[in-house]
């Protein structure tokens, strides 16, 4: 094999190492996946979100990453962006418990992301979710993303990292949304 043919190789390999990233670490294939059929779309009223999702004040998410970051308003977008492939209609405004219709309450429990990106390690956010239908308690959930930032994650911000994190929580929402549980444990939990 030539330099260039291994070159390229390995460099195809370091990029798919890259995309993989926050999104399903920590999952495994199911053996039975490819047998069962897709799930059915969602069919349920549209869930209200906040527009931004407050920090726990225990959160230990710093000030820097508080402004730089943007976890609080990425959060809803990625959710939203996530739920249409789950057939789920999500609306930002104003979410309280106590709101008409599906209502998701939200909150950034803890944030580690020591600056530095990938060289002052692994990255990781924390959420937790209540799910209202007219005021009553339908759903619950704790979720946690980590991250290290991937191949070249030494060269990725902690910003970048953590919003990588962020997304994956996205995705999780959308999942939990379509089929809500109580007391559910997400992503990397």
């Amino acid at each position: 094999m030539t330099f260039a043919k291994t070159s390229a190789l390995v460099c195809s390999a370091l990029l798919a190492l890259t995309l993989a990233g926050c999104n399903n670490a920590n999952t495994k294939p199911d053996a039975d996946s490819a047998s069962t059929p897709a799930p059915k779309a969602y069919s349920g009223p549209a869930v209200t979100v906040a527009s931004s999702v407050p920090y726990d004040k225990d959160s230990n998410a710093t000030e820097s990453v508080r402004k730089e970051c943007a976890l609080d308003t990425r959060l809803p977008e990625f959710i939203e962006e996530s739920a249409k492939s789950q057939g789920v209609q999500v609306v930002r405004g104003t979410a309280s418990p106590h709101g008409k219709g599906r209502v998701l309450v939200m909150e950034i429990v803890n944030v580690h992301g020591t600056a530095g990106g990938a060289w002052s390690g692994a990255k990781s956010v924390t959420i937790g979710g209540k799910l209202y239908d007219n005021g009553k308690l339908i759903g619950s959930f704790t979720a946690r993303r980590m991250s290290g930032g991937g191949a070249f994650g030494g060269y990725k911000s902690t910003c970048a990292i953590l919003g990588r994190c962020v997304q994956a929580l996205g995705s999780d929402v959308a999942e939990f949304l379509a089929k809500p549980t109580m007391d559910a444990k997400i992503g990397d939990l």
